[in-house]
């Protein structure tokens, strides 16, 4: 497993357009077969901040999901949307070691 945290801050007249975007990606990337986890969350005391939780089956699967159409309209459609450059953090679980996704 390789767990992604991806944290994005965004223009507060966008975040609603943000939100949507994020959730119909999240949606198709739910699909994917390498993807085990997609979660989307919203900083509650400050709501121009967001945090994607992605978990992955293999060490290839974010390149593979890169490289879907979904993702793609994602990162075109976002990119205007952000007040700074997203960024992303890597994991590898500890507990469980065998989390039965």
């Amino acid at each position: 497993m390789l767990i992604v945290h991806v944290h994005c801050v965004i223009k507060p007249d966008a975040v609603e357009a943000f939100r949507e975007a994020t959730l119909e990606n999240a949606r198709s990337s739910m699909q994917e077969s390498g993807i085990a986890r997609f979660d989307v969350l919203q900083q509650q005391d400050d709501p121009t901040r967001f945090m994607l939780v992605e978990v992955y089956r293999d060490a290839d699967a974010p390149a593979r999901h890169k490289e879907t159409a979904h993702y793609q309209r994602w990162r075109d459609a976002v990119a205007p949307m952000m007040a700074e450059p997203r960024h992303s953090v890597k994991y590898v679980n500890c507990f469980p070691d065998d989390a039965g996704w």
